[in-house]
């Protein structure tokens, strides 16, 4: 999963979760002026899809979910959880907390439409070229493409970007691990070379490298000290973006104002979008404290995670006036899993049987009921949510895939469809620890003055990592059922900085947990489940999953030569990862709830796939904000 613009609009590098395109990348035709060859004899095009259809063609001049009329001006307040501590996006999960929005400051070689499943379109690149074989892809760079400071973005911006990207960030290391090479090969072209050919995915994957200045990052800052690439920076960066960095406070707030000159505010990309003069993100550790600030009338707009918040915490005047505005927008770009993983990298989690263990243990049905008021439904895929997701037994496509791998997984893969245990009555609940309590003694364990201890007489004791005090309420209602099974359980909730550490070190028993999965996956696939980005800090396979069918499953993901494979392989892969209770799946919402005090406005329709829009194709309305009232 690449960290996209996007993904850092929507909540940090960590919560990036929209991951990478996949399957076979079409090429579209491209404006009469760019019709000449493109080298090797190839033909340029404007546009890469991973199904065949592009929907804007050639020369198209704006998307259809933004209005090209949109008034710009205006502040948007924002709100983010956490605190930041560094605006290089190169070591993003790796060293520091970025700072949400950063993104906007830069651009990549292409971006996805928001009402396609999965088209790219040239932002810094006009066209890009490849051959049959996927063994490479060339684009060329938009020749009107500035840096702010006004100097052109080059093919050596790109070539040193990439590079960078690669050697500085294992995410990115492992995520273009089959692109051996990028190199200038004309004043505007540049080639990125494939470890071999058939790799549909790769060409799109290279269009998604975010370009920083060669000649910025080489210099020296105000006082003279070197700039380096693979560090930790407070200082504004230099951007091609629709937006750069004003001022801020480390850890509290960041303000980005409106590049008024932005070289890319006439491409299609541009046209109708990034509308606010300024864009405001204020930092808070605690949820609480942001929902009151937000009612204060301090920010705009905030997404609520929490079912049972949305349903009391809003009833308040403003909303009660229509000053301040409860919506939902459905989810339809992705599907998902969240739940609580263990750390397989501890002995004491390497049984599968312990692990199922503790899933009969979560009552889901009454903590939704308590804590939720009933809303969720319980995540039975790491694709929910999407047509990727595996159910009922195996047949067709997926079956011939499993069977390649049969003596690699559990039996149960083709015996039984994966369900989640059932609870949410005293009747169920005794039921669920009985046969918890059957799995534990069948591995070894036993019970030891009301304690659990482990085959070699160890009590059994699990710390449960919680990222903010907005997860206690469901960790803390989990914990008297692992308590009854005789498992001592201690709950901790760190400051951000202090997870992050923890997490990409590793140093953990149990955390929940986010994988995002886009409707057409790929590459990202080996970042999130394969070997070998088990035990390299800061991947995303957190479990410590390794797993010889996990691993050749994903390789059929990523070389599905249509969406037929692409779909049973998914399948495939989500049925081992569910027989083998790598986590205690929590919760999935089909939809993102979002409060905002009505000063904005939006197309009708929003972009099927981008959840609100928010706040890249809305505007400031003067009209709405005078008839609300002043910001306190």
């Amino acid at each position: 999963m690449a960290i996209t613009r996007r993904h850092l609009l929507q909540g940090g590098a960590v919560a990036a979760t929209a991951p990478a395109l996949g399957l076979i990348p079409y090429l579209g035709g491209i404006t009469p002026a760019q019709a000449q060859a493109a080298p090797d004899g190839l033909k340029w095009r404007h546009a890469l899809a991973t199904f065949g259809d592009i929907k804007y063609p050639a020369g198209f001049k704006r998307f259809d979910y933004v209005n090209p009329d949109a008034p710009k001006g205006g502040l948007v307040r924002q709100l983010e959880i956490g605190t930041f501590d560094n605006f290089n996006i190169v070591i993003a999960g790796l060293k520091g907390s970025i700072a949400s929005g950063v993104g906007l400051i830069f651009e990549s070689l292409t971006s996805q439409s928001l009402d396609e499943v999965s088209t790219a379109y040239g932002v810094l690149a006009e066209a890009a070229a490849h051959p049959d074989d996927f063994s490479y892809v060339i684009y060329r760079l938009r020749p009107n493409a500035r840096w702010h400071d006004g100097k052109p973005v080059t093919p050596a911006d790109v070539i040193f970007s990439f590079n960078a990207l690669k050697t500085n960030s294992p995410m990115y290391s492992s995520y273009y691990r089959h692109i051996t090479g990028c190199e200038q090969i004309g004043e505007r072209d540049v080639k990125f070379v494939f470890d071999g050919p058939g790799n549909r995915e790769l060409p799109v994957i290279a269009g998604e490298v975010m370009v920083f200045p060669k000649h910025w990052w080489e210099g020296t800052d105000s006082q003279g000290r070197k700039r380096d690439i693979a560090a930790t920076t407070l200082e504004p960066p230099l951007g091609s973006g629709p937006y750069r960095i004003k001022e801020f406070v480390a850890g509290r707030s960041m303000l980005l104002e409106r590049v008024t000159d932005y070289w890319g505010k006439d491409i299609p990309q541009g046209v109708g979008q990034y509308n606010f003069d300024q864009i405001r993100y204020e930092f808070f550790r605690d949820s609480t404290v942001a929902r009151e600030a937000f009612k204060a009338d301090q920010l705009d707009w905030i997404a609520e995670l929490s079912a049972k918040e949305w349903s009391v915490a809003y009833d308040f005047p403003a909303v009660r006036e229509g000053r301040v505005i409860k919506e939902k927008f459905p989810v339809l770009s992705s599907g998902r899993m969240q739940g609580w993983a263990f750390n397989l990298r501890r002995p004491l989690f390497r049984d599968a049987r312990l692990r199922r263990a503790f899933n009969y243990a979560f009552d889901f049905e009454e903590m939704n009921r308590q804590l939720s008021t009933g809303e969720y439904t319980r995540d039975n895929s790491y694709f929910e949510g999407t047509e990727l997701a595996a159910s009922g037994l195996p047949e067709g496509l997926e079956l011939q895939m499993l069977e390649t791998v049969r003596d690699k997984v559990p039996a149960e893969v083709f015996t039984t469809p994966y369900t989640n245990p059932v609870n949410g009555n005293p009747e169920a609940v005794r039921t669920n620890l009985r046969e918890a309590t059957r799995l534990l003694k069948e591995a070894g364990f036993e019970i030891r003055d009301r304690k659990l201890v482990d085959p070699a007489g160890q009590p059994v004791s699990v710390e449960i990592l919680n990222p903010d005090p907005g997860m206690e309420r469901m960790t803390l209602f989990y914990k008297p059922a692992l308590e009854r099974l005789g498992i001592n359980v201690n709950v901790r909730t760190v400051d951000d900085v202090q997870y992050q550490n923890r997490i990409r070190s590793f140093d953990f028993d149990i955390t929940t947990v986010v994988w995002a999965q886009s409707l057409s996956p790929g590459n990202e696939q080996r970042e999130f489940f394969g070997s070998e980005a088990a035990d390299r800090p800061g991947s995303r396979n957190l479990p410590g999953i390794k797993n010889p069918a996990v691993d050749a499953l994903i390789e059929r993901i990523i070389f599905a030569k249509d969406r037929a494979e692409l779909v049973a392989a998914s399948r495939a892969m989500d049925r081992v990862l569910l027989w083998n209770f790598y986590l205690v799946p929590q919760f999935i919402y089909g939809f993102q709830r979002y409060a905002r005090w009505d000063r904005f406005s939006h197309p009708d329709p929003l972009p099927k796939y981008g959840i609100s829009g928010f706040p890249t194709v809305w505007w400031f309305d003067a009209e709405k904000a005078a008839r609300i009232g002043k910001r306190s």
